[in-house]
């Protein structure tokens, strides 16, 4: 049975839960809330994650709510007690920064990932408080960021992914000018309840568009489609198996007020009278060392392993995608053992099948 890994390759911190904007398919339940972490959090991660950090490399992810609306010196304090040796990364609406949060990044080392669904046309869900569009001043963020050459990643979230999107996608990016691109359809997850079923059809071309895209002028990493290009050729030499880890990297997300969800952010402020409030701990009373090494005490978590152990014997795709992610099987189904989701569908195996129905159609062309 696949277990979870003692050793996180990162962990993702919540430093405050407040945002700014109010996009429509958020998943967040407290962004209209400034709960800060207390520098006390962070003091106690940086202690729990100190061997990792002097045996690897090891990253702490800023996310959940917008991690700017913390404000410089708040989030500074933040970064302090970790050190040399720890690579920060902040996924950010870009709507607050400016020279000044340039300069921070570039100070602190930052790496950027900015949320962006595209062109304005594209950009309807990403709304501020009142629901007036927000692009331009996510615009204004990120030529700041280009004019201090700041290098940074994007991440796209797509809500229908019909014939021409992926093009239009792809070249926008392009223009934008991001080193890596990552495309997300839209899940159903947290206080989101809307729907995510597509046409398969459909999501499949998405993909294969998005291949033809990029093959035409592939100056962006764009996630997805590389690691299916990876799997794909890792099964045509044999190797297929060592791509997926042996046990699960047990992701932890620290809350901002010190408690740890494991294995899907998403979950992080939910409760259920079933499984409770999802946290296996709090590094403010134990250390995340051993909140992890008893994470299959966590009541849900034995459930979920079940889970993955099905995908594993039911699902031909298990060895691209590992097994549905948790937050998915949940908001998707109420549960943690059952299989297939919605993101299955839309974001792993439509996505491997449009990858390969491109590679199909191009070998014929060439023919």
């Amino acid at each position: 049975m696949r277990g979870i890994s003692a050793e996180p390759g990162y962990v993702v911190m919540q430093p405050t839960t407040l945002c700014n904007l109010a996009c429509d398919y958020c998943y967040l339940p407290f962004r209209r809330e400034n709960l800060r972490m207390p520098v006390a959090v962070a003091e106690a991660v940086a202690a729990g994650v100190a061997d990792y950090v002097r045996t690897g490399r090891f990253s702490v992810v800023w996310h959940g709510g917008e991690p700017l609306a913390a404000g410089r010196a708040h989030l500074a304090a933040l970064f302090a007690p970790f050190g040399p040796g720890v690579e920060h990364h902040v996924q950010t609406n870009a709507t607050l920064i400016d020279d000044e949060w340039c300069a921070f990044f570039t100070e602190h080392d930052v790496r950027v990932s900015v949320s962006v669904d595209g062109p304005r046309t594209r950009n309807g869900d990403r709304v501020d408080r009142a629901g007036k569009p927000a692009y331009d001043l996510i615009v204004r963020g990120i030529d700041r960021l280009r004019a201090h050459g700041i290098p940074f990643s994007a991440l796209c979230v797509v809500g229908e992914p019909g014939p021409g999107v992926a093009t239009e996608l792809y070249e926008y990016f392009l223009g934008l000018g991001c080193e890596v691109l990552g495309i997300n359809v839209e899940e159903t997850e947290g206080v989101n309840t809307r729907h995510n079923s597509h046409d398969p059809a459909a999501v499949s071309a998405f993909w294969a568009e998005l291949v033809t895209a990029w093959r035409r002028e592939p100056r962006i990493h764009l996630r997805e489609v590389e690691w299916s290009l990876r799997y794909a050729a890792a099964v045509l030499d044999g190797n297929a198996d060592d791509l997926l880890p042996r046990r699960l990297d047990p992701i932890p997300t620290i809350a901002y007020d010190g408690s740890v969800v494991l294995l899907s952010p998403e979950l992080a402020g939910f409760h259920d009278p079933r499984y409770g409030d999802f946290t296996s701990g709090n590094v403010l009373t134990t250390p995340l060392p051993e909140i992890l090494a008893g994470a299959a005490g966590t009541p849900w978590i034995g459930e979920f392993l079940r889970g993955i152990e099905a995908c594993r014997d039911t699902c031909p795709y298990f060895g691209f995608c590992g097994g549905a992610h948790a937050a998915n099987r949940y908001f998707e189904h109420g549960r943690f053992d059952v299989t297939e989701t919605n993101h299955c569908r839309n974001s792993k195996i439509r996505l491997l099948e449009g990858v390969l129905d491109h590679a199909r159609d191009h070998e014929a062309t060439a023919v």
